[in-house]
This record gives C-alpha cells, sequence and structure tokens, in this order.
C-alpha cells in the first residue's frame, strides 16, 4: 500500500475512528483510576499510563495482525467483530467500575491493566481494519488512544448528544467485520467472480447488526422503564 494513497489514508481514517468508537469506556477508567491523585501528578499519571497503554495495545494489534494470516483465522476474527459491532449498540449503556488509586504507580499501573483488559475489542477491530498493515496499526492508535484519553469528556458527551455516531460505528464495524470474512484467503477465490453475492453478505451483515443492535437498545429501554414503573420512588 503506497503511503501517499487514498487507500492509505482512508484506512488510516478508518482504524482511527473505529478506535475511538470502540474506546469511550477505557477513557473512563483512565479517569476513575487518577481521580484520586493530587492535581500535581494526575497529569503524570494519565500521561504514564496511557503509554503504557498505547505500546501495550500496538504490540497485542500486531500479534493479532500476525495470527490473522494463519488460514480462517482472518474468517474467525470477522465474525467476533461482527459481535463487537453489535454490543456497540446492545451494551452502550454499560458502567465500568474501576477502583481509583491514590499514588502515582498505582494509578498508572492500574490503567495499564485496565486497558489491556478491557481493549481486545479495539484490537480485534483495528487488526482487521489495518488490511495487515503494521506501521497503519502503529500509526493509527498513536493517534486515537491518546485522543480519547484527553478528549474523554467531550467524546463522551458527543456520543451522548449525537446517539447517530454509535449507530455509524457499529455499522464501520459490521462492515469491516464482513470485509474480513470474504477476504479470507479459503473465501476469497470462491468470491473472487462473483461481486454480487460479495457485496450483497457485506450488505445484509451491516443491516442486521444495525436492526439487530436497534432491537436490543429498544428492549433495555422498554426493561428500565417497565422497571421504574414497578418500583416507584417513594416520598
Amino acid at each position: 500500500m503506497d503511503w501517499l494513497s487514498a487507500s492509505f489514508f482512508l484506512t488510516l481514517i478508518n482504524i482511527i475512528f473505529i478506535d475511538l468508537i470502540l474506546a469511550g469506556d477505557n477513557a473512563i477508567v483512565v479517569g476513575m483510576a487518577a481521580k484520586r491523585l493530587p492535581g500535581s501528578i494526575q497529569k503524570k499519571a494519565i500521561f504514564y499510563g496511557t503509554g503504557g497503554a498505547v505500546v501495550l495495545r500496538i504490540l497485542a494489534t500486531l500479534v493479532v495482525v500476525w495470527l490473522l494470516k494463519i488460514p480462517w483465522l482472518l474468517a474467525v476474527g470477522g465474525v467476533l467483530l461482527i459481535y463487537i459491532a453489535y454490543k456497540v449498540l446492545a451494551d452502550d449503556d454499560k458502567e465500568e467500575h474501576v477502583e481509583a488509586k491514590d499514588s502515582l504507580w498505582a494509578a498508572v499501573r492500574t490503567i495499564i491493566i485496565a486497558d489491556a483488559a478491557m481493549g481486545l475489542d479495539n484490537v480485534i477491530a483495528v487488526a482487521g481494519a489495518s488490511n495487515q498493515h503494521t506501521v497503519l496499526v502503529i500509526i493509527g492508535l498513536m493517534i486515537s488512544v491518546p485522543i480519547v484519553v484527553w478528549g474523554s469528556t467531550i467524546f463522551i458527551k458527543l456520543l451522548t448528544l449525537f446517539p447517530w455516531i454509535a449507530y455509524l460505528g457499529a455499522g464501520v464495524l459490521a462492515y469491516t467485520a464482513s470485509h474480513m470474512i470474504t477476504e479470507e484467503p479459503k473465501l476469497a477465490p470462491f468470491l473472487e467472480d462473483k461481486p454480487v453475492l460479495k457485496y450483497g453478505f457485506i450488505f445484509v451483515v451491516v443491516l442486521a447488526v444495525l436492526y439487530a443492535g436497534y432491537m436490543a437498545k429498544r428492549r433495555s429501554r422498554g426493561q428500565k422503564k417497565a422497571k421504574r414503573e414497578s418500583h416507584p420512588a417513594t416520598r
């Protein structure tokens, strides 16, 4: 892939967007882990913790990029990413509980460990979107992870004010997932001369993910409303 080509920049933008969509909960982790620290060292904890998380995320993603070259694992990764795309919509109201730390290195350790534990979805998605281009992985993560951490409050507010961003993100993930499946070396020769079947499959996957996520969100809201009505607040 040519570094100055439109394809390179489009893929890079896709990686950054995917990581931003999936990393909202990771940003909350950073804030919670550092909130008890004095202001003088809070920024240091966030800086060191984010730096460690970026390095670890890059290494993990590069490993997954290499693993996706193994026969059928690209298709398996695509299936996992379809589920992740669905969860973006189905679990958008979930809350993360992370213990706040009152010392610099304890907070840094918490940020790195929590980001690693919660970052599997990001790793699979970014690896799939990179088209197995390691430079894109490194550049994309170095840009997106700091943006999420330092701009976490703004980004979370944007997702709250504009719910359609979550649907757009889920759609991009579903497209990336279905594209991964169609690019699986064991399946690609079969689909190579069948563009209608290939792009029809991609379209159906994206539509199915958005519809399933919408219905899950609707059910969740209905259950919360029913729960509130069955347990009215007492005066």
